[in-house]
């Protein structure tokens, strides 16, 4: 079955950088879609970056634009976000989400993903 494993997640100054991963397995990572997602304390789980299979495009929330990037590696099944920039309200659980479509397109929506991972937190102090 698919698995994510998410890490790099720490406690980090506003203004500071971090580097997410999202180690797949369990089946070929490249058709996939992949996305970033995270969820601060009493918010709701929303978008932060896509990226398409085979790494054509990307796509990112307006919040994260300019600061965020996603990337993938095929050959290590793993996918990326670097932060910069980081604000304290940036400050949440990071989670890793796969799409089911086959050489599907990616997307901003949690329900069109159905593997995800444990998260991982990330916490920016001003």
């Amino acid at each position: 079955q698919v698995q994510l494993v998410e890490s790099g997640g720490a406690l980090v100054q506003a203004r500071g950088s971090l580097r997410l991963s999202c180690a797949a397995s369990g089946r070929t990572f490249n058709d996939y879609a992949m996305g970033w997602f995270r969820q601060a304390p009493g918010k709701e789980r929303e978008f932060v970056a896509a990226i398409s299979w085979g790494a054509f495009s990307t796509y990112f929330a307006a919040s994260v634009k300019g600061r965020f990037t996603i990337s993938r590696d095929n050959a290590k099944n793993t996918v990326y976000l670097q932060m910069n920039s980081l604000k304290p309200e940036d400050t949440a659980v990071y989670y890793c989400a796969s799409r089911d479509t086959y050489r599907g397109s990616y997307s901003a929506r949690s329900y069109d993903y159905a593997y995800w991972g444990q998260g991982t937190q990330v916490t920016v102090s001003s």
